[in-house]
């Protein structure tokens, strides 16, 4: 009898242990609980990579500061940033400018970082009363509580994507111009002419070396496609990861912003011109779409889809760099909204090497290099 109850003791322990593990991973693959911030895909640090592989996913330790944001995610939609950024756009010489990531954060603020239907009607709306000077964006936001918290973290991800800049237009009798002006000056990542398929793969896990979420956007397309810099920065990382093969890494100048590409192609990855601490202009060529990766050696194709994997991480603070506390956020809307943006390019045949067509004059380049 004893050990009939034994067992039955042992059969409920083990139920109640399954249905607890069932609760946990249901409320994680719901959002419920905040995903691994260190746990990344393609890492550009191998030895944070290895450290987690090794010991597992382990709690981060308690980070005493709290001075600085520590998690974000990123929901609005394309259309939503189209909205936003065309008003900012249009009132640029009126009386009123209104600045996209404030009219974004707004609304963010309202519905907790989601955008329901009917968000972009509330934009707009907000949009008419500042223009008409019924309000102001401080009267809009001064009893939302979160909306400093939303602005700050939109600021990081977007405050590099538009301002005044000059750059060449092609005439009809086939000259370039140069022309002032105030817009979108970040780029899509694949070059203008060149076919890619995408869809949101953020967060779906991955298992080489160890398992993990994937904390980037792949946009896959032919070996030999020309990479292009989504925005201006100086090269903080070059060389081969185990994880994303031939990468590159380039840090926006107010270092808010780490731009991950990885996979590039076997033999031929970058522009040969680029090193590490190289200064790049949004629009760029910076290296060519492959699949190399997954590999302790180096120039090895062992990702089976040819593809370019890029990655955009926030930092708050220097300790979040290369760190179990690094930030990711779903890059699958900002490239549907950089669609829009496409660099064109053309082949030099002598150097194999692929250059942009009209150049730019970004003025955060000028102030990064005379700084």
């Amino acid at each position: 009898m004893k050990r009939l109850r034994y067992i039955g003791y042992a059969i409920r322990v083990e139920c109640v242990l399954l249905i607890l593990l069932g609760l946990f991973l249901c409320a994680r693959e719901k959002g419920l609980l905040p995903a691994m911030a260190g746990a990344g895909a393609d890492r550009e640090s191998p030895a944070v990579a290895e450290r987690e592989s090794e010991a597992g996913s382990g709690e981060a330790k308690e980070d005493k500061k709290q001075d600085y944001i520590k998690w974000v995610e990123f929901h609005a939609p394309a259309e939503m940033l189209t909205a936003a950024y065309r008003l900012d756009v249009e009132t640029k010489n009126e009386n009123v400018h209104l600045n996209w990531v404030d009219l974004l954060a707004y609304v963010a603020a309202k519905h907790g970082g989601e955008f329901p239907a009917g968000a972009e009607k509330e934009l707009t709306e907000a949009a008419q009363k500042l223009r008409g000077g019924e309000t102001t964006i401080g009267e809009l936001t001064k009893d939302m509580q979160y909306f400093p918290y939303y602005r700050k973290a939109y600021g990081a991800i977007l405050d590099g994507f538009v301002g005044e800049f000059t750059i060449q237009r092609q005439q009809e009798d086939g000259t370039l111009r140069w022309e002032n002006c105030y817009g979108l000056k970040a780029f899509s990542p694949i070059a203008k002419g060149f076919y890619y398929e995408d869809y949101d793969d953020f967060g779906v896990s991955r298992s080489y070396g160890y398992a993990r979420p994937h904390l980037g956007h792949d946009m896959m397309g032919q070996i030999g496609t020309p990479i292009i810099a989504i925005e201006s920065g100086y090269v903080e990382a070059l060389g081969w990861n185990r994880y994303g093969g031939w990468r590159i890494g380039i840090r926006s100048f107010d270092k808010k912003r780490y731009y991950y590409y990885a996979h590039l192609r076997q033999n031929f990855p970058y522009q040969k011109a680029l090193k590490e601490g190289s200064v790049v202009t949004a629009g760029d060529v910076i290296g060519y779409m492959g699949h190399t990766g997954y590999s302790n050696t180096e120039n090895v194709n062992n990702i089976k889809v040819v593809h370019l994997h890029w990655g955009l991480q926030l930092i708050f603070d220097e300790s979040q760099k290369d760190s179990n506390n690094e930030i990711w956020i779903d890059c699958y809307q900002l490239s549907r909204f950089l669609y829009q943006n496409r660099c064109e390019t053309r082949k030099d045949e002598k150097t194999k090497e692929w250059n942009r067509i009209c150049e730019m004059r970004d003025p955060s380049v000028d102030k990064y290099r005379k700084n």
